[in-house]
């Protein structure tokens, strides 16, 4: 496993380079519930639905590793972590909001 330090060979192609950091259902959803801010865990799981633990936490150690979340650790009992994005994962926002807007374009004309 390459260290954060290593630079990850990357696709010539840019929309396929895009696609490898959020190129997945759950981390779409996950930047969705970032953008207005914090959340905890919990509340990101409660919010995107039916991830399983495993699979969430795997998605945001993800998008950590590739500079699109923050992970903050309280020194608490029990432990509190909170998620944020970072500007390189807020600067996803205009895509999202493409996606949205096509979405309620798709859905106007079929229903």
């Amino acid at each position: 496993m390459a260290s954060q330090t290593e630079k990850k060979e990357l696709p010539a192609c840019p929309v396929e380079t895009t696609l490898m950091l959020i190129g997945d259902k759950w981390k779409v959803l996950i930047l969705r519930d970032l953008l207005p801010g914090t959340k905890r865990f919990g509340e990101l799981k409660k919010s995107i639905g039916t991830v399983s633990q495993k699979v969430l936490t795997a998605q945001l150690r993800d998008m950590e590793r590739n500079g699109l979340v923050n992970r903050k650790v309280y020194p608490e009992v029990p432990p509190r972590v909170e998620y944020s994005l970072t500007e390189l994962g807020r600067s996803l926002k205009p895509i999202l909001d493409a996606m949205w807007d096509w979405g309620e374009e798709f859905k106007a004309q079929n229903t």
